[in-house]
């Protein structure tokens, strides 16, 4: 059945390519024709403008000619004008035919003709100036008399009349050939017409057959639709139930990594505490190793959230002037630890090369992060070079990247000898948990990290890859044109300032206010604590000496920096020191500390906190 459908739709169509095919023919042959007789008009074209420069050539003999004739009759040097002219123009004049005349064998013998004659006209021209020149008039008049002259210029027009006669009858024989082929160029638009008619009237015939047909199908068309319509119905309920439960699932996979890692650490914490509160009620003193298990286990929970906030863009910068030389220098070891001895490492640092204003803790783990990805990448074997460069990204590159601003920027290329990547990989490799590893070896998270921190720094994320080529990934950060900020010592002295001021700390969770109160009495300060921004202003108004504030920012009524916009109004030169463990806040803008703002993340370690007060306090 269907073979004899196919069979029928042939037939069915065959006059419709045959008929096709002989208008394609015919409007064929008519470009063909078309193109023969412009040609043809070019040809006739051609042959009057070589008869015209024939004439001029005529023109220019009998200019000589007349010149020579005054100048004989009168001898004014200014009848020599016109014959100087004439005889300097008739050489261009006869390159130019030598020209138009190359590939014409007919009329090349004429031509030969016109030049020998024209020679000897020149010739005795030129003798009988002289002759008068020299005073013999007799002489060149006897010259002109000779008629030598008189059957140059004979045989010269003889020989342009010929030429007349072979182009006059090579434009009638193209003319002719131009009738004819207007005559064949009428038949073909008449037989191209009708042909066009049959074909439209075929045409309707066969639309009227198929509309029927349509018409039907569409009926038909109708019915199923309206069952499929109730279908997809169906199926968009059980695809939202579907979508709900993966929505769910994904949330849990989420939340319940986190409550996972985070378990496992309070597990720890927990169970050191709960065997250190045993030991100490019993008379032991042994405790230091369950302590240590404890914080280790506190600062990994704090790593865990400052992960989850870089990914999100909400870990706060701290940027510094940078010699990424150096910085990549210093990171030698720690690269060789983490890609292991497999992998051979190369560094090409650029001479001269240009500082950028950017946090550096962000650019080392945005340079591991592209480490660990490569070495991935190329298993257990391969070599991973860090490079870097001055670059200038001109208006032609930032037109073809939007988010680009042309400008200096200071590069930093990972290239690694791995499987690379296809063109489809490169285009989701940024997005957030994206990855090509296998289950349970990656996140996702690395180049999204990378690329949200060299967003946030004003810079640019460029990947070059091929499959089986291996991965090169540039980081362009923007050049620093300021002066080289002043760099506090990377150590203290062993005799640190005494603790001897008074610090006002505000927190509305007691919990954290008195465990942060603690820290500081331990470490020699006095201190006085609040619960709110209102009270820290009564405190401050009643109580001298107070050197510095140490305030939560997310507080109710009055956030921290309403409240050291207030104190510091009411108290000039008092020292701020911000905390808060949510960093979206109003001392963070674009992810980026406010100039001159002391800022200290929860939670902290005794020793940060001794570290950042002093820094503050010291501070002039």
């Amino acid at each position: 059945m269907i073979a004899r459908l196919r069979r029928a739709m042939r037939l069915q169509s065959l006059p419709l390519v045959v008929g096709f095919a002989l208008l394609a023919l015919i409007v064929g042959t008519r470009a063909l024709l078309v193109e023969g007789q412009r040609a043809n008009r070019a040809a006739a074209r051609e042959t009057i403008e070589y008869q015209e420069q024939l004439s001029g050539l005529l023109s220019l003999a009998q200019d000589a000619e007349s010149g020579q004739r005054g100048y004989l009759l009168t001898g004014e040097k200014s009848y020599l004008e016109p014959y100087q002219k004439a005889v300097d123009a008739i050489p261009g004049q006869l390159a130019h035919i030598d020209a138009m005349t190359a590939s014409n064998d007919q009329l090349a013998p004429q031509v030969s003709h016109i030049k020998d004659a024209l020679a000897q006209k020149q010739a005795e021209l030129a003798e009988t100036i002289a002759l008068y020149d020299k005073g013999d008039a007799t002489g060149a008049l006897q010259l002109v008399r000779s008629g030598q002259g008189k059957a140059a210029m004979d045989e010269i027009r003889a020989s342009m009349d010929t030429i007349r006669r072979i182009g006059a009858a090579d434009i009638a024989a193209r003319d002719e050939h131009t009738d004819q082929v207007e005559a064949w160029l009428r038949i073909g638009s008449l037989v191209a017409l009708l042909a066009v008619f049959l074909l439209g009237a075929y045409t309707i015939r066969q639309s009227r057959r198929r509309f029927r047909e349509v018409v039907t199908a569409q009926e038909e068309l109708m019915r199923k639709n309206i069952e499929l319509g109730n279908e997809i119905q169906t199926r968009e309920k059980a695809e939202s139930q579907i979508r709900q439960m993966q929505k769910m699932e994904a949330v849990g996979q989420l939340t319940g990594g986190i409550a996972h890692d985070f378990n496992n650490m309070l597990a720890v914490i927990l169970s050191a505490m709960n065997l250190a509160q045993r030991k100490l009620k019993r008379g032991e003193n042994d405790i230091e190793k369950f302590i240590e298990a404890a914080t280790d286990a506190a600062t990994r929970a704090a790593n865990l959230t400052g992960r989850l906030l870089a990914f999100s863009r909400q870990q706060p910068l701290a940027p510094q002037v940078v010699d990424t030389n150096r910085l990549v220098t210093g990171m030698s070891d720690l690269l060789h630890r983490a890609l292991g001895e497999g992998i051979r490492i190369e560094t090409v640092l650029a001479g001269g090369l240009w500082r950028t204003h950017a946090d550096p803790s962000q650019i080392e783990n945005a340079i591991l992060n592209l480490a660990v990805n490569a070495r991935d990448a190329m298993g257990e074997e391969g070599k991973l070079t860090i490079e870097t460069a001055n670059s200038h990204l001109d208006d032609s590159y930032a037109a073809t990247h939007a988010e680009v601003i042309a400008g200096q920027y200071v590069m930093i290329a990972v290239s690694d000898t791995g499987e690379g990547m296809s063109a489809d990989v490169m285009a989701k490799a940024f997005e957030p948990f994206f990855t090509t590893k296998p289950v349970n070896k990656g996140t996702g998270l690395g180049l999204s990290q990378v690329f949200g921190f060299v967003k946030q720094s004003g810079g640019h994320v460029k990947i070059y890859s091929e499959p089986g080529e291996g991965t090169t990934i540039r980081i362009y950060l923007p050049r620093f044109f300021g002066a080289e900020e002043p760099v506090a010592p990377a150590e203290r002295g062993k005799n640190p300032a005494k603790a001897t001021e008074t610090i006002l700390v505000v927190e509305d969770d007691a919990r954290v206010r008195a465990s942060t109160t603690d820290a500081m009495r331990e470490l020699g300060y006095t201190v006085i604590h609040v619960g709110s921004g209102q009270e820290a202003l009564q405190k401050l108004a009643a109580t001298s000496g107070i050197a510095l504030l140490f305030t939560d920012i997310v507080m109710p009524v009055m956030n921290g920096r309403k409240l050291a916009e207030e104190a510091v109004a009411r108290q000039p030169g008092l020292k701020v020191v911000f905390t808060t463990g949510f960093t979206r806040n109003a001392v963070v803008h674009n992810g980026v500390l406010d100039r001159d703002v002391h800022f200290l993340a929860k939670p902290f370690t005794i020793e940060q906190l001794e570290a950042k007060l002093r820094d503050v306090l010291d501070a002039k």
